[in-house]
């Protein structure tokens, strides 16, 4: 598995769980899983998880996080 790439289709990620788990725990990126070329879901460190969490959700924390990145322009 290539830890470099940042897409992993779901049946190789599958394939790979352990390596790919590893990998988000060590070097402490996200990884996108894919089906037929689109994006579906992302494993990311638990750390973000549980920021997401106590945001209150993926939406807040989305909504959080886009006003941060507006503020900045």
């Amino acid at each position: 598995m290539d830890t470099e790439k940042e897409d992993h289709p779901i049946a190789e990620a599958r394939a790979n769980l352990s390596e790919l788990l590893s990998a988000v725990r060590l070097l402490r990126r996200g990884y996108f899983l894919t089906s037929r070329g689109k994006r579906q879901a992302v494993i990311h460190p638990v750390e973000l998880g549980e920021l997401v969490e106590r945001a209150g959700g993926p939406d807040k924390a989305a909504a959080i996080l886009a006003s941060h990145l507006a503020d900045a322009r």
